[in-house]
């Protein structure tokens, strides 16, 4: 049975469900920007799915043997699975996992917003914020001082393949 709400629960209710979208757009704009796959669009309906889904395991059920934590505890492992997604794998390098990440914390995000957590969900976004593209800067600096490897991540044996996909006793 659902609870009644009040018209002031309702508009809170909205309320949260904006900032979660906000945040999230915040984000996804910064991926935008750096040309990701998961961008404005898919971070902004990660975040707001996730602040919908606590609204409404907090507030659509009612009842003593209700757990409003089940449905938002879901969202883990559900948006787990739509960033493995993101995850790609191509001649040796793995791609992905920061958009990966990315989608998981805005997640949390919406799910932060979604349960009336406005200040946890602005610094949580502003930290990640900080980690995207402030951190993307220090891991450029050092790579070139570093005179480190191009970016991605080489898997075992990768050197041993050609690259044409032919072997290197053919002609």
């Amino acid at each position: 049975m659902n609870p009644e709400l009040t018209l002031d629960t309702e508009i809170n209710l909205a309320i949260r469900l904006t900032v979660g979208l906000v945040l999230g757009a915040i984000i996804g704009f910064e991926r935008e920007l750096h040309r990701q796959p998961a961008g404005f669009r898919t971070h902004s309906l990660v975040s707001l799915g996730a602040a919908l889904f606590t609204v409404v395991s907090a507030f659509g059920f009612g009842g003593d043997m209700v757990d409003p934590t089940r449905i938002a505890a879901q969202i883990v492992s559900g948006i787990g699975f739509i960033g493995a997604g993101t995850i790609l794998q191509y001649r040796g390098h793995i791609r992905g996992l920061t958009t990966a990440a990315s989608l998981w914390s805005v997640a949390a995000i919406g799910t932060a917003a979604g349960a009336g957590l406005f200040i946890t969900a602005v610094v949580g976004t502003i930290l990640i914020l900080v980690i995207l593209s402030i951190l993307d800067r220090v891991e450029s600096m050092a790579t070139r001082r570093l005179q480190l490897p191009p970016e991605g991540y080489r898997l075992p044996g990768d050197d041993d393949e050609p690259r044409d996909g032919k072997s290197e006793d053919m002609p």
